[in-house]
This record gives structure tokens, sequence and C-alpha cells, in this order.
């Protein structure tokens, strides 16, 4: 369950105070201005709030409206049009269609897990790996964080519930070396799905990005996911325009969704990084991840 109650809170002020003026200019300029703040404080980057309040200014200077004539539909469908252009990007990739492709071709998928600490990244590989299992694909993981303690134990306890194999080395092993291994078994095996965890690392530290592009490099992975905290806000947004900058991500997943009240994150990762939310966690268990749904989303901000 996603909350948004700030941002929907948010939204609702604006089209309240909007519903009470004439549609003009110089009437709706500092009601902008004011919305404008509280999005950023929702955690929408500063360029996409302003961009936002630019484009339902423009839509709505001028607009028409007869007396006595309630002018918050019109709001609501403006709102949701500007908002439905930010969480739509023109990069498009689907992660259960790369699959198929992939199968016809009697190849592995190779999905390569990117992030910050503490981002969720483990368990998020584990949802995936369900998800791939409900729609009856073989799956196996690569254990490549050999960084965090406890990182290979977490991945083998997941993989062992869902019953399926957890590729490892030692800790300190070379982590490209572990991915490459998983995709090696997963040919030998005829294994749909090769799912490759990794260390967590600031988008900050050049040895680690380093790592991760090699990483990239042997697997050769089909999908790059990034998977973004959104209660970090802002942070997960400059988080992955870093790692794009090192690495072409193509899915994004946020996590800890069904905790957060703000919401903003995901307006301006899709606009900033033009890259789809495929999906967000909204639980701990296996079964809480959820097709992240643009049309859904608008929603729940304006009911």
């Amino acid at each position: 369950m996603v909350l948004l109650e700030s941002l929907r809170k948010a939204f609702s002020l604006f089209v309240e105070k909007i519903s009470l003026e004439e549609l003009s200019p110089e009437k709706i300029k500092p009601l902008l201005e004011d919305f404008k703040i509280e999005l950023v404080k929702n955690d929408v980057a500063y360029t996409v709030a302003e961009n936002i309040c630019s484009e339902v200014s423009e839509k709505l200077s001028g607009v028409k409206v007869k007396r006595f004539e309630d002018v918050k539909p019109t709001v609501k469908s403006t709102l949701r049009q500007v908002l439905l252009g930010k969480l739509s990007t023109r990069y498009r990739k689907d992660l259960i269609e790369t699959v198929k492709f992939k199968l016809s071709a009697k190849e592995p998928t190779v999905i390569l897990f990117v992030g910050v600490n503490g981002s969720g990244k483990t368990l998020t590989v584990a949802k995936v790996a369900r998800l791939l299992l409900k729609n009856g694909f073989t799956v196996c993981i690569a254990c490549s964080d050999t960084f965090r303690a406890g990182a290979i134990e977490q991945a083998e306890i997941l993989a062992s519930r869902l019953g399926i194999r957890a590729i490892k080395q030692s800790y300190g092993s070379d982590a490209a070396a572990v991915a490459f291994d998983a995709v090696q078994y997963a040919k030998a095996h005829g294994i749909n799905v090769v799912l490759i965890d990794t260390a967590g690392r600031m988008q900050t530290k050049r040895n680690l990005m380093e790592e991760m592009q090699k990483i990239a490099r042997i697997a050769k992975p089909d999908l790059v996911v990034f998977v973004g905290d959104s209660l970090t806000g802002n942070d997960a947004v400059n988080q992955a325009e870093e790692f794009m900058k090192c690495l072409n991500i193509d899915l994004v997943v946020l996590t800890k969704m069904d905790a957060d009240a703000k919401g903003g994150a995901a307006i301006s990762i899709s606009t900033l990084v033009d890259r789809p939310i495929a999906y967000v966690g909204v639980g701990q268990t296996l079964d809480d991840l959820e097709p992240f749904d643009p049309e859904k989303f608008i929603e729940n901000i304006l009911p």
C-alpha cells in the first residue's frame, strides 16, 4: 500500500486555492510559487517542480470558465496530464518481455542490480526472483556482493526459501568472477535468468564504481536495474544520475514505497533519469513487489 499522504495534501491544497481564483497568469503565479515550495518539500527535485508549475501555468492561464462553474475538474485534469508526462519515459524496457525474448534465442537473461548501501538490493533481487518463478521461468542468483558482511548468507537464505541456486565464492573474491560463474552455470543447466546481486556502493567511490563496470563488462547484462530507497528522496535521484554516468541503467525499482508519505522521488527519478520505474517495493515479504503504474500513482495523489 503506497501512502503519499503528504504529496496528496499538497495537491489538494493547491486545487482548493486555485479553484477560488480567476485563471489568469497574475492570479495563478503566486499560488504556483507556493505549490512549487510544497512539491520540493515532498522530495520533488527543484528543477522538476519548476517545470511542473511552468507547464500547469501555461495550460491553465486564460482558460475560460463559465460563471459559477466548478474549475476543480479542469485543474485536476491539467495536473494529471502534466504528471503523466513526467512519469512517462521515452526509454522503454520491460523485464518480463526481455526474458521472453532471450528465451526464444535459447539464452539466459542476465540482470544486474546496482545501488547504494541500504537501498534493499538483496531483498529486491529475491522479490524479482519470486516474480520470475511465478511467471514460469527458472532463476539463479549470483552472490556478487563479496564485500558486505553477511551479504552472501542473506542471499543464500533467500535463494533457499525460493528453492533456487545461489552461486557464490568467499568474501573478498572478485565480484565479476562470481557473476561470470553464475552465467556459465545458467548456460550449462538451462537456467532462464541470472540475477546478479552487487555490493552497495556510494556513487562517489571511484574504485567501487569501476568494479561495477567490470562486472558489467564480464557478465554483459541484458538489463541493469537501479534499486533506490524512496525514503531518501532526492538522494535517490542524485544516486541514479551518478550511476547513469558509469553504467546504462534500464529500469528503476523504488523500495520502501509503503512507508513513503512524500513520493516525490518517483516523479523526479522518471523525469531526470528518463528511465521507467518498473516496480516498487511495498513491504518485507517476497511477494511485496508491485508493478509501478503511473496512472494508479497519480490517482493516489489526485483522487
